[in-house]
Parts: C-alpha cells; sequence; structure tokens
C-alpha cells in the first residue's frame, strides 16, 4: 500500500480511532463496576442505576470503536488489488467489519438494560438481555480473532508485526474460550476481566496496524 492512497490513510484513522475508543470505554467500565456479569442481574442493574451517566458514555464510546473497526473492516477489504494474496485480504477486512457489526449488537443489548433499571422487577429480563449481550461480545471477539489470523497471513506488513499478529490471535482465541470453560455458571467478574486483557493485545496490534496505514506504509 502506497503513501497516495486514501484509502489506507483512512483505514489507520479509523483503527486507531477504534483503539482509543475502546480503551477508554474500558477505563471506565472496569474501575467503576459496569462489567455486569449476567449471573447477577440484580447487581447489574444496581450498578447501571447508580452510574447511568457513566454507563451511556462507556456504551458512546463502544458504539464509536466497533463502527470505527466495521469502517476500517470494509476499508481493508477494499484495497486487496495491491496485496499478494488479496483473497485474504478480503476474508480479514470482511472479518473485521462481521466483528464490529457484533460488537454494536452487544451495545444495542447493554442499552436496553438502561430502560430495564425504572421496570419493577426487571431482573428476569435483564438476565436474559444480559446474556444475550455477553455472548454477541463474544461473538464479536471470534470474528476479530479470526481477522487477525487472516490479516497477519495475508496483509502486507513486516515479519515481526506478522509474526506478533499471529500471537495475539492465539491470546484473542483463549479469551473467546475463556467463558465455555464455566458451564452454565458462566464467567466471573475476574474471568471477564482477564478475557478484557487478553483481548488488549489485539487491540493494540491493530494500533500499530493503524499507525502504519496512516503513514502510507
Amino acid at each position: 500500500m502506497t503513501d497516495s492512497n486514501p484509502r489506507t490513510r483512512l483505514a489507520g484513522v479509523l483503527l486507531l480511532s477504534s483503539l482509543v475508543a475502546m480503551i477508554a470505554g474500558a477505563a471506565i467500565v472496569v474501575p467503576s463496576g459496569l462489567t455486569l456479569n449476567p449471573s447477577d442481574p440484580d447487581a447489574a442493574l444496581a450498578a447501571v442505576g447508580e452510574h447511568v451517566g457513566l454507563h451511556l458514555a462507556e456504551l458512546a464510546l463502544d458504539v464509536l470503536g466497533w463502527l470505527a473497526l466495521t469502517a476500517a473492516g470494509l476499508l481493508v477489504a477494499g484495497g486487496s488489488a495491491e496485496a499478494p494474496k488479496p483473497y485474504l485480504v478480503v476474508l480479514a477486512g470482511g472479518l473485521l467489519a462481521a466483528a464490529g457489526l457484533a460488537g454494536m449488537l452487544h451495545d444495542a443489548g447493554n442499552l436496553a438494560l438502561t430502560q430495564l433499571t425504572a421496570v419493577p422487577a426487571a431482573a428476569t429480563v435483564a438476565g436474559a438481555v444480559l446474556l444475550t449481550a455477553k455472548w454477541m461480545v463474544n461473538l464479536a471477539g471470534l470474528l476479530w480473532v479470526a481477522a487477525t489470523a487472516a490479516a497477519a497471513a495475508g496483509v502486507p506488513m513486516p515479519a515481526g508485526l506478522r509474526r506478533t499478529g499471529a500471537i495475539v490471535a492465539l491470546l484473542g482465541l483463549v479469551a473467546v474460550a475463556l467463558p465455555w470453560t464455566t458451564g452454565v455458571k458462566g464467567p466471573s467478574a475476574v474471568m471477564e476481566q482477564l478475557g478484557y486483557a487478553l483481548h488488549l493485545p489485539i487491540i493494540l496490534w491493530y494500533g500499530v496496524l493503524g499507525w502504519r496505514y496512516l503513514r502510507g506504509r
């Protein structure tokens, strides 16, 4: 990809914007106790009711992050003609866009939870909404991991960044697999935070890739 390609530069801006928005959202969620575990819907409703402003601010940042990721994926897929393996670039971009869409559906579920805080005895419904939202973000993570693996295999980049991409994809796969190890109990709050930590290297890797795109490299 060349320095004169505006599509590449825009993809870089979007990837970096997604990184900033998602990290800012996580910086709100984790310390304020808004990870919203479906195993305790009463506590989740209480947390949202107590911190409605923070919850909505985090959702806005998260939506912006997933939306930027979706747009970046579409741009990456559209720039495949210049790559040695264009089919892998199309796959990576398509999977990245799909991950962004799944992430926005996750946020839609969490937004619905905000309205449920005003409904008496809403814990049962809230539990179902939270469970759906959590599995939607798990789907987003799985698509993101697959996109990372395809990008590391097909998008033009230095060998070191390619190897790092393969490593962070494995870490992301572990994060996606964690909820499956808990059976019907679902992941604990600690396990959820571990999942966030394992996804962080993927976010940073796309930040590096976005920086290279922005510089036209």
